[in-house]
């Protein structure tokens, strides 16, 4: 179990999928704070720092954010972009998790910035298995890049 507390963006929008990598962070003993959002123009809100996600102590910039593709309002992919535009986020590692396949999504991903796209696995156990995994790479074995404030 890591002792290091990270906060991870969930962007997704189908709340039984939200539900799932929630149960899948708290079966494999995660301490991390997760922060779920339904909608991309939530998650600029959030990233900006603007109306109710003004508060950087209730809302502090996450290590890692796990974008879906198919979001409210705004797609993964628009968010991706302007994540990638943003100077002082550009570095936020970002990972497409979503169910689509499709290779002209996961070359667009690439395209626009993203550091790993990943589909969602079929079944909680898989997806703690992923869950696991995503941890000991991304959140334990990689250097992470400064973020500023």
């Amino acid at each position: 179990m890591s002792l290091t507390k990270f906060t991870i963006l969930v962007a997704e929008d189908d709340p039984n999928d939200a539900f799932f990598i929630q149960r899948a962070f708290q079966k494999t003993q995660l301490v991390h704070t997760l922060k779920v959002l339904e909608d991309g123009d939530a998650v600029i809100d959030y990233l900006s720092g603007i109306g109710e996600y003004a508060d950087r102590e209730q809302y502090p910039l996450p290590t890692l954010i796990l974008l879906d593709i198919k979001l409210l309002r705004r797609s993964g992919l628009e968010v991706l972009e302007w994540i990638r535009q943003q100077p002082h986020l550009k570095r936020l590692l970002v990972i497409m998790l979503t169910s689509s396949d499709q290779d002209s999504d996961i070359n667009l991903a690439y395209e626009l910035g993203a550091n790993s796209y990943l589909t969602k696995p079929i079944g909680i156990d898989n997806l703690q298995e992923m869950v696991n995994s995503i941890n000991q790479y991304w959140l334990l074995l990689n250097k992470q890049p400064e973020i500023e404030q």
